[in-house]
């Protein structure tokens, strides 16, 4: 597939319009990206000339976005870059669109509290086939029928093995060991 995937970090410029499809929910806003420069001559910031884009999320990024994302929030959007373009008036107009992957906050502004959503399909979220149908039972009801030690732990850090992940201790976080 020939697309243009492009990361984009700039600002929330409206809010978050989300609206049910037949293809599922989507979330529209404009984003703003505004690059700076070092001004060697005046020693200062000074701010290019802002670039303004249409961005789409769908499904489940949509609904998340609309409940994460306000005006001005700094932001970093990573997507499919769509041009178009449309003729209204005799004037023909340009338009720059991002069908988003992933959006998040810009950390370097601010901190970020990330809360889990529940799936609304079971199956997403259901163990391997090879779990026992009571554990499973269990699980989905938040409880497990097997003693804490005999489960398999739950990976929240992609980079280390299982072994690594079990032998970090309960609320801290491991540094990655490895090539990322």
């Amino acid at each position: 597939m020939n697309d243009t995937v492009v990361t984009l970090v700039g600002n929330a410029a409206t809010g978050v319009e989300y609206r049910e499809t037949t293809n599922g929910g989507v979330a529209r806003f404009r984003f703003a990206v505004t690059p700076r420069r070092w001004d060697r001559r005046n020693s200062v910031w000074t701010d290019g000339g802002t670039s303004f884009y249409t961005v789409c999320a769908w499904r489940n990024l949509g609904a998340n976005l609309t409940a994460s994302v306000n005006v001005g929030d700094p932001l970093v959007v990573h997507g499919r870059l769509r041009v178009r373009e449309e003729a209204k008036d005799g004037q023909r107009r340009t338009f720059v669109d991002i069908d988003a992957v992933s959006i998040g906050h810009d950390l370097t502004w601010g901190t970020s509290a990330f809360k889990r959503v529940a799936r609304a399909n079971p199956a997403l979220t259901e163990r391997p086939a090879d779990a026992s149908a009571a554990t499973s039972a269990a699980m989905s009801a938040g409880t497990s029928a097997e003693p804490a030690a005999a489960r398999k732990p739950v990976h929240t850090q992609p980079w280390l093995s299982e072994q690594d992940e079990s032998s970090v201790p309960a609320g801290k976080v491991a540094a990655p060991t490895g090539a990322l």
